[in-house]
């Protein structure tokens, strides 16, 4: 008993000693980069379950913690920090960024979601991950990195936009490239007059991120827009206590590579003297002269590039930006110059509640547009004249002349006077920005509300003027000039609430909100030659669109393991009538991440594992005229009054009108596999999709008397695109001194018309009138080419005039065609490498598309004998002349499909080679690196290039080699 009270006495002493030994610690946790309080932090002793989290003002306490305890302070997009405990009563910690941890949130509509728990097929290329070197626009950062993502650029002109698409063709008439969303702001995607390319506004230096958008479950919270799916730019942003600035510039030299394959002056004389009379040998010239020599040239540009990013006191971080770019064209007399600058100021107040982000960037550009005309003008042009004749009367330029002593009106018009002798040039301003304000409820902190409003306005003028002395088939020609102004404002609304909680196991979030988005034309244009000849020279076009929108998402998440989000977005489009204006679109998906599962419990393979299963309506009328609902009228020109009695009246002619026209509406499924292991040494994607596009919107004919065109749009059919996309990447290679990082995708697309009651010809071409060479059928590819079937001879080459008649009614005629192959690629990879080895870096990106088919316009218009000597002129051939001898051009020559071409590729788009000095003074790094741009292609396609964007090669302005060297400057 008395060994008992002792126990018991020295129990209770004991106790309190316990008690008193674990003590507790406060403190603050804020970001390193601004000094902004973190709310939501995780502070945890190591090795045990006891922990904590910050609340709003980034504060702290940890109760019961040991002398010699390890406190490990985390959050999403920081490095995580350890801080050993020895009896201290306040700890405070400031964590950095973590670029790899960062890349693990994505930017979605309206919001951002960490990676794993992301239920749609979405893909964030970051600043790391781009295209390095000089870039122009922000198309060429992504260019091979995202399966399905086909960027293709329109030529080779300096600032020339690209043609992007999202798994395949979304539309036959309507605009298929995706939405662009910079900063919150949904982008028009139409081009103002005198602009190269949508996105020239934004300088690719300033671009943080592009995330891509593929299916519905992703895109459906930007509804009617979204239906080729969404490009999300997020542009960088202020850090840091301190202000620090980057330069970065470069020089380069543009060279052309290919050119059209003509015949040269010798091997044209011979034509002539062979097929020629006396009257056309005798107009043979003296010279040889290669006319593309004369219109290529070696160009050069350079980029500067000037950022500063720091702090304002202790609540607003800040970037501002300046550059400039100067790039001459390899067509002479082609010049892009562009001047940018970019603010982003974000102000936090109210102890974190209230969060302000300012973004503004302005542009300006002066182009100057080289003579498109003379690309195909200098491969007719006869290669035996010389490029001058003093007894010219256009400025001493050889020219074709009839006996008014005036230009051939059948001649090609020489391409070094339509060089010389115009004058096309613009300016464009333009200005984006937007304010952005979220404020977390004081008394309902779980609450967000954000009012977000922008305002994208643009302004252009340009002009063309013609010199006097340009070669003209005109009696009375004095020259030409030209002018226009473009005004265009898109404004935005934006108020939406979002609601974050969690309970136990359970999380969710909730966006509802509103939307309203105006589109503003103002175009005026006029036409010197127009008003020479008593016509109407002023033309105004003056229109307006309305987009009004509500939509709502929820996400939900059960411990990690199971996901759910469910979106619905309403659209209602002033393009549309009353009756069929809104359009509703939901989406559904669902997660597992079965890496968190428990059978996987412990085990180290996975890192991460994730189903994902998705479906959503998405509708579509980007690229739709206004107004086709609304009865309208055109007044008639200043030259057709209708006379009553002495007085003449102006006429209006009513336009055509469809009251019916109603939504585009895809319906998208997806089935996809995200995956990464080895401590995330690979990882990658696995997606299978199927859209099926329903009341398909084209232009068709309709019956006479019907309307007041011959032509309307109307939703007439159905199409399918259904693919699948792999994207692999790895770390094979990784030490303290040397990383070796592969980057590579696939994706397989088969695009198919499912329904549509009239066939669609489309596809114009050169040579004869009016051919086409495309057609939209059922059942096929949209813009399958509508061919005849060549027949050859036992040595392979075509026989003239002698094709397959394969309706079997002994003749050949327009029955006889038949659909054949289409330019779209069914494969499409990339495949990039990086290479690190202490300051090196080495980055190389290459790309391959299988089973494209593109049409040799050039050669099929140009290589027929009679054209070298008829009309009383010379005109040059394509020297595919040599392969089939044809003699006349007929519209079945034209039609031949041997003139169909497999154009896939294999192309080296970028290598990129550079040194980092560090710390060449005190906190400067300097990296100089040089890149080729353009290296290598590789395809059995006779053409210019087979990378041409709808599959017809002509005239097609070819794409540079480009070298360059840049100096990169952090200090």
């Amino acid at each position: 008993m008395r060994k008992l009270f002792k126990s018991t006495w020295l129990l209770v002493f004991m106790l309190p000693m316990s008690f008193f030994a674990q003590n507790s610690v406060s403190g603050v946790v804020t970001e390193d980069a601004t000094g902004l309080a973190i709310p939501g932090a995780n502070i945890i002793v190591q090795g045990t379950s006891n922990g904590t989290v910050t609340d709003f003002d980034g504060n702290y306490t940890l109760e019961n913690v040991d002398n010699g305890d390890v406190l490990v302070f985390s959050f999403l997009g920081f490095a995580q920090q350890e801080v050993p405990y020895d009896g201290q009563n306040t700890i405070n910690v400031s964590l950095e960024e973590d670029q790899a941890t960062l890349n693990e949130v994505v930017v979605v509509g309206y919001g951002t979601v960490s990676r794993k728990d992301a239920t749609g097929a979405v893909e964030q290329i970051s600043t790391e991950e781009f295209n390095k070197g000089p870039v122009a626009t922000a198309g060429e950062l992504i260019t091979g990195k995202v399966a399905g993502v086909s960027v293709t650029s329109g030529g080779g002109a300096p600032g020339e936009g690209q043609n992007i698409t999202i798994r395949g063709q979304g539309s036959l008439s309507l605009n298929s490239s995706p939405l662009i969303v910079v900063d919150g702001i949904p982008l028009d995607n139409g081009n103002v007059g005198g602009s190269r390319n949508a996105l020239d506004f934004i300088n690719p230096n300033d671009i943080a991120s592009m995330t891509v958008l593929k299916d519905a479950s992703s895109t459906a919270i930007y509804g009617s827009r979204a239906a080729n799916g969404v490009i999300l730019i997020t542009t960088k942003q202020g850090k840091g206590n301190e202000f620090k600035f980057n330069y970065s510039g470069s020089t380069i030299l543009y060279r052309p590579t290919e050119t059209v394959d003509v015949l040269d002056a010798d091997e044209f004389r011979a034509l002539v003297n062979e097929v020629g009379n006396d009257a056309a040998i005798a107009r043979l010239g003296q010279s040889n002269t290669s006319w593309q020599d004369q219109i290529y040239t070696e160009a050069f540009g350079i980029e500067h590039n000037l950022s500063t990013t720091g702090r304002i006191g202790n609540f607003m971080p800040v970037r501002a930006s300046l550059g400039y770019t100067d790039r001459n064209g390899i067509l002479r007399g082609d010049n892009f110059s562009r001047t940018t600058a970019s603010v982003n100021l974000r102000p936090n107040l109210l102890d974190g509640h209230l969060r302000i982000e300012l973004n503004g960037r302005g542009m300006y550009t002066e182009n100057t547009f080289a003579n498109r005309d003379a690309i195909g003008t200098a491969v007719d042009f006869d290669p035996t004249q010389s490029i001058y004749d003093v007894n010219s009367p256009f400025g001493g330029y050889f020219t074709w002349l009839n006996s008014d002593n005036v230009q051939n009106s059948l001649a090609p018009t020489n391409p070094v006077a339509l060089i010389n002798l115009r004058d096309d040039s613009s300016e464009v301003r333009r200005f984006i920005g937007n304010a952005k304000v979220d404020y977390d409820l004081h008394f309902f902190p779980d609450l967000t509300a954000t009012v977000n409003i922008g305002l994208d306005r643009t302004n252009s003028h340009g002009r063309t003027i013609t010199s006097e002395e340009m070669p003209s088939s005109q009696l009375d020609w004095n020259g030409s000039f030209s002018n226009y102004t473009n005004n265009a404002t898109n404004r935005l609304f934006d108020a939406y609430l979002t609601y974050n909680d969690d309970f136990g196991e359970h999380s969710i979030t909730v966006v509802a909100g509103y939307s309203y988005q105006e589109f503003e034309n103002d175009n005026y244009s006029y036409d010197s030659e127009a008003e020479e000849e008593g016509n109407d020279f002023e033309f105004i076009d003056k229109w307006k669109s309305t987009l009004l929108s509500y939509f709502g998402r929820l996400n939900y998440n059960y411990n990690d393991r199971y996901l759910a989000t469910a979106t619905l977005r309403a659209d209602a489009s002033s393009k549309l009538n009353p009756d069929d204006r809104w359009g509703y679109f939901p989406s559904f998906a669902l997660a597992w991440n079965i890496n968190n599962e428990a059978f996987l419990d412990g085990s180290n393979f996975f890192d991460q594992l994730k189903l994902r299963l998705g479906y959503g309506q998405i509708g579509n009328v980007n690229g739709l005229t206004d107004y086709n609902f609304l009865t309208r009228y055109t007044a008639s020109r200043s030259n057709a009054y209708y006379q009553f009695g002495n007085s003449y009246y102006q006429t209006y002619r009513p336009e055509a009108i469809n009251r019916d026209l109603r939504w585009e509406v895809g319906a998208n499924y997806n089935v996809g596999l995200d995956y990464a292991f080895f401590n995330n040494r690979i990882s990658g994607s696995v997606n299978v999709y199927l859209k099926q596009t329903q009341d398909l919107i084209s232009y068709v004919t309709v019956d006479p008397f019907t309307n007041f065109s011959n032509t309307i749009p109307k939703n007439i059919g159905d199409m399918e695109n259904k693919g699948i996309e792999f994207e692999f990447n790895a770390i094979p290679v990784e030490t303290d001194d040397f990383t070796w990082s592969i980057g590579y995708n696939v994706s397989l697309n088969n695009n198919e018309i499912t329904n549509l009651p009239d066939q669609v010809e489309v596809g114009g071409i050169n040579g004869g009138t009016g051919n086409t060479i495309q057609l939209h059928k059922e059942g096929y590819s949209p813009f399958t080419y509508w061919v005849y079937k060549q027949v050859y001879n036992e040595e392979g080459r075509p026989v003239e005039g002698a094709y397959v008649d394969r309706n079997g009614d002994d003749q050949i005629n327009e029955n006889d065609r038949y659909l054949y192959k289409d330019p779209y690629a069914d494969v499409i990879m990339g495949l990039n490498t990086n290479l690190n080895y202490k300051g090196f870096d080495l980055a190389i990106v290459t790309r391959t598309n299988l089973g494209n088919y593109a049409y040799n316009n050039m050669a099929s218009a140009k290589s027929y004998a009679v054209r070298a000597t008829e009309n009383s002129i010379l005109t040059n051939l394509h020297s595919d002349y040599f392969n089939t001898g044809f003699q006349s051009l007929t519209e079945e020559n034209l039609l031949s499909d041997y003139y169909i071409q497999d154009a896939s590729f294999f192309k080296v788009d970028n290598i990129t080679l550079g040194y980092t000095f560090d710390q060449i003074i005190e906190g400067s790094d300097l990296r100089l690196y040089g890149t080729v741009l353009n290296v290598l292609t590789v395809t059995d396609f006779d053409g210019l290039d087979p990378e041409i964007s709808g599959g017809i090669d002509n005239n097609f302005y070819p794409r540079p080699r480009s070298f360059a060297f840049g100096v990169n400057l952090n200090f």
